[in-house]
């Protein structure tokens, strides 16, 4: 059941990023062409572009730490032996687990201030609806490191 759901998420994260960067690069595409030869475009599709830059990177970052492949520091994990090294990698995965989580709690805190507050990020859709992949995504890194901490990948 653990494999399955893991599959559908996998499928479900892939194809939502497919889907994301193509409409952004329609959508940035089709701007570009109206504003140079058309003098128009849509009023609040450069909005609309910046939120799907930060959902792009949010779920591009959920799909990087599947298989721990986040960009990293290592400067002493050369040093040590390979035992030692399965210990880092844990303690680092567990490091990363923390930091994501306060992330993710700090976030939830701030999209829940924009859906009190009633803020419109563009075209009427509310703001917070748009920073919702911020807890969202930081909360399943945190998760995927938190089980790379016990079953390093």
């Amino acid at each position: 059941m653990i494999e399955r759901t893991l599959s559908v998420l996998k499928s479900l994260e892939s194809g939502l990023l497919v889907a994301i960067l193509s409409t952004m690069i329609a959508l940035a595409g089709y701007q570009v062409i109206a504003r140079n030869f058309f003098d128009t475009g849509i009023l609040w599709g450069d909005s609309l572009v910046r939120v799907l830059v930060l959902w792009l990177t949010f779920i591009g970052a959920t799909i990087a730490s599947r298989n721990d492949e986040h960009i990293r520091i290592d400067l002493l994990g050369r040093l040590f032996s390979d035992s030692w090294k399965k210990h880092s990698r844990r303690f680092a995965s567990f490091f990363t687990c923390l930091i994501t989580g306060v992330f993710a709690w700090y976030s939830l805190q701030f999209v829940m201030l924009d859906y009190a507050d009633g803020i419109v990020a563009f075209a009427g859709v509310p703001a917070w609806l748009c920073e919702s992949v911020m807890p969202l995504g930081a909360a399943l890194i945190s998760l995927r490191y938190l089980l790379h901490t016990f079953v390093p990948p």
